[in-house]
């Protein structure tokens, strides 16, 4: 055999296992040479001496070739002792990765490319599209800036509210000009606090974060796909600044482009101290105050300057939110953001370990400024419904009823903000605000409240205000707006903070509740006035007040003696579910999931209801059963004259029930006041109907009634709740909604009530021909003297129903404790006492002490 063949045939000599392999064979074929003799080294036959010559050939061959194949294989052997399996396996993975690492970067640059491309293409239909309005917004954001000067950022347009005649009620701005300070006179501690948990970054940027900003959109942009509350701020405090002082708080994107265009000049124009400056004196603290100083002049009763590191950042904790951080409502979220921020200026070193113990612990007491007098009942309103006004021109829609908590949360946090946002815009945005109330009738409700309590002297110890309380609301028919409201009795030497209770305070309505959720809805499936109902006690259900039981009886009688056995079956074959829509249509805001029981049907709510949203209710019953949201704004128009909302032209209307319905109940109504719980009330010469209302424990007493004209609604009751002897609705109510409405109504003509299809042939079977009292053919007893509104349940109480034993009253949860939307107590007033009465109108939220000319003609012309 040839070198050439030996080379081709034993190539695998030269892998190391291969050698291995062969000398094993080799040893093995010679064993057996030796043990069988078949092929000993001297063997004879072919195999042998081909064995022979080829080992002699190979050992003979020292050559070049063998020479370098030795060498290699010794390589390779000294490569096979170097690398372990376990390493070799580690090396193969490793040369995996690579190959797929290049193919991911290969994937991600041909992404990048598409997203360049793509961004280039949003780029170009920007330009195209929004190019033109981009560069006006920008020239005029730059001709702003170039005009302004260091007094633009001390100014504010004051807003007026005027009554129904024209004359002016209130003027509303802020304290900036009052309250100035240079840089120099802020406290250190104010700008540290604000830099560090508003924009950490002041110094360092020109204005705008666009990575923050950028952030922002993101995160917006996810909340919208997943629904879920996911939002950062973007904004810097020279964007604030832009936004406060130079645009409105609409969220727009046009208002963002705007904001950041101006925010870029600014940092051109002035220093970033100059902009610290105009920043905190242009931040918005709550309750009417502008600037550090008025904030701490208002809550502490002192200069900013006097300010320890404790209260300055407790005041720098308002702006964020004012009306979660707000001091005189929510104390416990003010403290907590304090102690956030103090943590903030020690890891950045604003403040010392020691400085930040001594903050963290210390006790804030708040000395509120006793200047201010709020209790203008005529001001205070008409600053919640222009807010509320501006917030729905703005697109917010509000809402009464949730899928769940979380969906109520995110609707509060919504609220608060955009409320926030209007409610400030009214003290520098020189609205005009035109309202349909009118001061002859504020001061003879004012009036009528004022003398049927006259004779309850008592006093809370701490601000003198009386214990026993009213309010009331006046609704015009014709157009469904607020004429009059009155929150509580007169007090000339009140001063400070007062509660406006129409509007604010929640309390049980009793059986004012009954044709709201009760009778008019049935009336609406088929029951009518001689519908034969059965007024028998049975277990588990709640007494009739005086103890007697009628047996079969007529709807309208029911209604008449305020039967309450009635009302509970009925509910119930209502249903809770379907009860409570009607009221949440109207707009009450406080209905919750445990009002959904029988309870509900005689007036036992959880939270309770104003003399506002019940108003609103029997004016819907008294128009057809169309509700019309209740408010006192006609219009308003912005500092240029523009109408930004006008509800005379404009104004939404739902029909919540049947006309035929409304009317029935109506008539059923009118008999309340002929021989039901309140007759021989009625007013003279002129068509009225209406309902009593009182808690079993005769802590809340209603009366709310109207006429073709007008619907008042009337509560007495002690903030909070304890029981009056003598409180029914037919009593202290009552007399208050029949001197004011008897006054009102003095020269108008009598209008009749619209009959509803098929009065005029009603069935005389249940013993009632149109009348208003029993003919003598039942069971019932004798109406006491007392109204028998209040329900006393049996002893063993409902099962389903989570009420006390009374069944209607579900809890003293008609005290002041602040409503969920949303109280008023801010820098409103400072002049009348809110009875119609003073001739000059109310400086708001000012330094001024000047009292400014009225504004059309005189206050008690109409």
């Amino acid at each position: 055999m040839s070198n050439r063949n030996i080379r081709r045939g034993d190539t695998r000599v030269f892998n190391p296992d291969d050698i291995v392999v062969r000398e094993r064979q080799s040893g093995n074929r010679q064993a057996g040479n030796v043990s069988g003799g078949g092929y000993g080294r001297n063997g004879s036959g072919a195999y042998g001496q081909r064995v022979e010559q080829t080992r002699g050939q190979y050992s003979g061959n020292a050559g070049q070739y063998g020479n370098r194949a030795q060498a290699a294989g010794t390589r390779r052997v000294e490569a096979g002792n170097t690398l372990s399996p376990k390493q070799a396996k580690k090396q193969q993975k490793k040369l995996k990765k690579q190959r797929r690492h290049k193919k991911f970067w290969f994937g991600f640059k041909i992404f990048m490319l598409i997203a360049l491309i793509a961004i280039l293409a949003a780029l170009v239909v920007i330009y195209f599209k929004f190019g033109d309005d981009l560069l006006k917004w920008k020239m005029e954001a730059t001709d702003v800036v170039e005009n302004s000067t260091a007094d633009t950022f001390r100014a504010s347009e004051t807003s007026i509210i005027y009554a129904s005649n024209k004359s002016m009620i209130a003027k509303l701005k802020g304290d900036k000009d009052s309250y100035y300070l240079s840089f120099d006179e802020i406290p250190q501690s104010v700008k540290d606090a604000m830099v560090v948990t508003e924009d950490r970054d002041f110094y360092k940027h020109e204005g705008v974060n666009f990575w923050s900003t950028a952030k922002a959109a993101v995160m917006l942009v996810e909340s919208k796909l997943r629904h879920k509350d996911i939002s950062r701020g973007g904004s810097t405090i020279t964007q604030q600044l832009a936004k406060n002082v130079f645009l409105s708080n609409e969220r727009t994107y046009e208002r963002k482009v705007r904001e950041i265009f101006i925010a870029l000049d600014l940092e051109k124009k002035y220093t970033k101290d100059q902009i610290l400056e105009f920043y905190i004196n242009n931040i918005y603290f709550a309750n009417g105050y502008y600037g550090i100083e008025a904030a701490s002049r208002g809550y502490f009763n002192k200069p900013a300057k006097d300010l320890d590191l404790a209260e300055a950042v407790f005041l720098c904790s308002i702006p964020n939110r004012p009306s979660f951080y707000n001091p005189l409502e929510h104390y416990q979220n003010t403290l907590k953001r304090k102690n956030r921020i103090l943590k903030q200026m020690l890891d950045e070193d604003c403040i010392s370990a020691a400085e930040y113990s001594d903050a963290n612990y210390e006790k804030i007491v708040l000395k509120p400024a006793q200047a201010i007098k709020t209790q203008n009942y005529m001001t205070t309103y008409a600053v919640s419904c222009a807010t509320k006004a501006l917030m729905k021109a703005r697109g917010f829609e509000f809402k009464y009823k949730f899928k769940n908590d979380e969906e109520k949360k995110q609707y509060d946090k919504e609220y608060d903000k955009l409320y926030d946002e209007c409610h400030n815009s009214l003290y520098t945005g020189g609205y005009r605000i035109y309202t349909s109330l009118n001061k002859k009738r504020q001061k003879k409700l004012q009036k009528a409240v004022n003398d049927q309590l006259a004779g309850f002297k008592e006093k809370t110890k701490k601000d003198k205000v009386y214990k026993l309380q009213g309010a009331a609301t006046c609704i015009d028919n014709s157009n469904g707006l607020v004429v009059a409201i009155v929150g509580g009795r007169k007090q000339k030497s009140i001063t400070g903070y007062t509660l406006n209770r129409a509007y604010q305070s929640y309390r049980q309505p009793g059986s004012c509740f009954k044709p709201i959720a009760v009778y008019t809805p049935q009336l609406e499936r088929g029951y009518t006035p001689d519908s034969i109902v059965d007024d028998t006690y049975f277990n588990g259900g709640p007494h009739n007040a005086d103890g007697s039981y009628a047996g079969k009886i007529s709807l309208r009688y029911a209604v008449e003696k305020s039967k309450n056995v009635i009302a509970w079956k009925l509910f119930q074959e209502l249903t809770p579910e379907v009860g409570l829509s009607y009221p949440i249509k109207m707009g009450f805001a406080n209905i919750t999931d445990s009002d959904y029981y029988p309870a509900a049907s005689l007036g036992g709510l959880t939270n309770g209801v104003t003399t506002v949203e019940m108003a609103s209710a029997f004016a819907t019953i008294e128009n057809d059963g169309v509700f019309r949201e209740p408010t006192c704004i006609s219009k308003i128009t912005d500092a240029d004259g523009k109408t930004i909302v006008n509800n005379k032209k404009i104004r939404r209307e739902k029909q919540v029930y049947k006309k035929n319905a409304a009317r029935m109940m109506t008539s059923i109504l009118q008999g309340v006041l002929v021989s039901g719980t309140a007759r021989g009330n009625a007013l003279d010469n002129m068509s009225c109907a209406g309902k009593t209302g009182t808690t079993s424990d005769k802590k809340d007493g209603w009366f709310c009634g109207y006429t073709p004209y007008y619907t008042t609604t009337v509560w007495v009751g002690y903030d909070n709740p304890k029981t009056i002897s003598d409180l029914y609705g037919n009593t202290y109510p009552l007399r208050i909604w029949r001197e004011f409405m008897s006054d009102i109504h003095q020269g108008l003509k009598n209008v009749e009530f619209k009959s509803y299809d098929g009065e005029k042939s009603t069935s005389s079977s249940s013993g009632y021909s149109g009348s208003y009292g029993s003919d003598g053919n039942t069971t019932a007893t004798a109406v006491p003297t007392i109204d028998p509104d209040a329900a006393e349940a049996d002893e063993t109480e409902p099962t389903e129903a989570p009420v006390t034993d009374d069944g209607t009253d579900t809890g003293d949860s008609g005290d002041k404790t602040p409503p969920t939307k949303k109280p008023s107590s801010d820098n409103v007033d400072t002049g009348d006492t809110g009875d119609g009465t003073d001739s000059q109108p109310d400086d708001v939220g000012g330094g001024d002490n000047s009292n400014p000319d009225d504004v059309g003609t005189d206050d008690m012309q109409e």
